[in-house]
């Protein structure tokens, strides 16, 4: 009797293996990524790589481990979701005031540890941050705001100016 559960079992999983997830990645401009729109010293850009690139971007690397079902469906749908969240390969897409709000809801996430997720960092114990490099991270996230801030303004500001050009 347990034979016959170990095999249904066996033949199950086997099954299962034939139901392959989705690694494929759409055609994105590498202008529109995050880090080449804010080319960031190395040090942060290693950080963000290491730490957030893997669910938040098209530049996911998959373990070994990400071709065996039913864990392939686990980790895809946590990329997915990820992505959905925040997707810096397509960041210069966001509207101003969305990309601040990402960049003001990672500075707080990753702060407060829920980034990355414990699930991620137990089999990618590389992308564990110390307390330093959480502060380093999310103070430049928060730079990156201000300075986009700043350019909005002062791009309204200059829209403004020509205006007051027109009118005379």
């Amino acid at each position: 009797m347990i034979k016959k559960i170990l095999l249904g079992l066996a033949v199950v999983f086997i099954v299962l293996q034939f139901f392959r997830i989705d690694k494929s990645v759409p055609d994105v401009d590498p202008t529109k990524d995050f880090l080449a729109s804010h080319s960031p010293p190395e040090n942060l850009k290693l950080i963000v790589k290491t730490a957030c690139y893997d669910c938040h971007s098209y530049k996911t690397k998959y373990p070994w481990y990400s071709n065996i079902a039913p864990l392939s469906w686990w980790i895809q749908e946590h990329i997915d979701h990820g992505r959905e969240e925040l997707n810096f390969s397509t960041w210069t897409d966001y509207r101003p005031k969305r990309a601040d709000h990402k960049l003001e809801e990672a500075a707080e996430m990753v702060l407060s540890k829920e980034m990355p997720l414990p699930s991620y960092l137990r089999g990618h114990p590389e992308a564990r941050l110390t307390v330093e490099q959480r502060t380093i991270l999310a103070d430049w996230f928060e730079e990156v705001r201000a300075s986009a801030k700043a350019n909005t303004l002062s791009s309204e500001q200059e829209s403004s100016e020509h205006d007051d050009d027109y009118e005379h």
